[in-house]
This record gives C-alpha cells, sequence and structure tokens, in this order.
C-alpha cells in the first residue's frame, strides 16, 4: 500500500525545508497569495535535492487574505490568472532543471471549483495547455476531478489529515471554528481510514467513502511539521510507503 503525500509550500512559512524532507509531492505557491520569487526558487532547489513531484499552487491575487477569499472572474480573466501563474512556476522549474507535474488551485479558487464545473473546466482546459502529461489534483469525489476526467487529462484525488468534512464530502469552511484538525490523534486515525479503508468521517458523523491518491498537511498551519512527521512515522509503521507515483 503507498500515498502521496503533499504540501502546499513556499508561501514563507519558517517549517519549509523540514516539511519538505517528509513529503514526496509540493505544491509551489505561484506568488500570488504569499510568498515570491525567492520562496518558489529556495523551494524548487530543495526539491529536486529530495527528488520530489512539483506541482503548481495558483491561486487568486489575494495576499491580503491568503487566497482564501471568493472571486468571480469571467473566463478571459481566468485564463489571464492561470497564464501568469503557469508561466511563472513553469520558468522557474526550467531554471532549476526540474520538471512540472501537476496543477493544484489553492484556497478559495479550490474550494469554488469543488463545487463549480464550470469553474472547474475552465481550469481543466488551462491545465490541459500545459501539456497532456500533467494532472489536475483536487478535493476527492468534487467537480475538479469530474472536470480533469472530462477534459481528458490525469487527475489526482486529494485527501486532508488536518481538515474536517461536511456531510457532502467537502471540507468544512474555515469560518467555522472545527474546520481544521488540531488534534494530532484525530488527524492519525483520520488518515489511516482514508488510506486503509477509503472513507473519512464528516463532522457530523457520516461514513463518506473517498479516494486517496494524495494526502495533504497544510503548510501554515500551527502543527504543520509535528503531523507531517507523525504522520510519516504512522503511515511507515503501517507499512504503507510515501511515493509520488
Amino acid at each position: 500500500m503507498r500515498i502521496d503525500f503533499n504540501s502546499d509550500l513556499a508561501e514563507g512559512m519558517q517549517n519549509d525545508d523540514e516539511i519538505l524532507a517528509l513529503i514526496s509531492s509540493v505544491n509551489v505557491c505561484c506568488g500570488l497569495h504569499a510568498g515570491g520569487y525567492k520562496e518558489i526558487y529556495n523551494t524548487l532547489i530543495k526539491a529536486k535535492e529530495y527528488k520530489l513531484r512539483i506541482g503548481a499552487h495558483p491561486s487568486f491575487n489575494d495576499r491580503a487574505n491568503f487566497g482564501r477569499t471568493n472571486e468571480n472572474l469571467n473566463k478571459e480573466l481566468l485564463q489571464a490568472l492561470l497564464a501568469y501563474q503557469f508561466g511563472a512556476i513553469k520558468q522557474m522549474c526550467e531554471l532549476v532543471g526540474i520538471k512540472l507535474s501537476y496543477v493544484k488551485p489553492h484556497g478559495a479558487l479550490y474550494n469554488m471549483a469543488c463545487v463549480d464545473l464550470d469553474l472547474a473546466k475552465n481550469i481543466a482546459i488551462e491545465v490541459a495547455k500545459l501539456g497532456k502529461d500533467i494532472a489536475l489534483m483536487g478535493l476527492s469525489n468534487s467537480c475538479l476531478i469530474s472536470a480533469a476526467n472530462d477534459v481528458g487529462i490525469n487527475s489526482i484525488s486529494e485527501v486532508f489529515a488536518d481538515r474536517r468534512y461536511t456531510d457532502d464530502g467537502l471540507l468544512v469552511s474555515r469560518t467555522k471554528e472545527n474546520a481544521l484538525i488540531e488534534n494530532e490523534d484525530e488527524a492519525i486515525n483520520q488518515v489511516l481510514n482514508m488510506i486503509k479503508h477509503s472513507y473519512v468521517i464528516s463532522e457530523n458523523g457520516k461514513k463518506i467513502n473517498i479516494k486517496a491518491d494524495s494526502l495533504c498537511v497544510h503548510g501554515d498551519s500551527k502543527k504543520a511539521l509535528l503531523f507531517a512527521q507523525k504522520i510519516k512515522k504512522t503511515l511507515e509503521e503501517n507499512n504503507i510507503s510515501i511515493r509520488s507515483n
């Protein structure tokens, strides 16, 4: 049994280097919700050293709110938003000598696309322009996965160690107090259920079937490094290898 282990990095947090040593894929912030060229460059250099799979992590242009404010862009502006960020990451990857493998939207862009099939398809179409070997990572069972399949690109079904789920299989909004899992034992239990048994228990106790291709720990959470360390140790103890493919 194996699982890809990813984290959202290059966002200017202090534990990036330590987390990079624990994961198999890194979602590289494209500079609009946090970070900048130095953070991107340093993350890619370390990622190359650890032989990690590289994903672009584009967002709305929203540094003030860490990319977590909903925006309604028309198709043309969405294309421009993504092209701007994809161009930056692709060029940085070429500079470092590393390959871009997938795209995972960030924050509000991610959450909106999980429930809006038209938005998800427009994102998938732009990802497809990067090349047939570039995949789209999105929440398991969400519109992002459906859109990738409809457009004909590879999809990566993502699950979360440090977030609670709604009865519909979505992530509980960060505006709610119970959105984040801060107890390590609860996070570990959720991880094992998702990977070994393909389900997650919602905030109201509902059992939801999911597909777990990749497991995420947010790099900006208070216990990001501790969670990543404990998850890696638990996976090893359960004979679950951490691999990106």
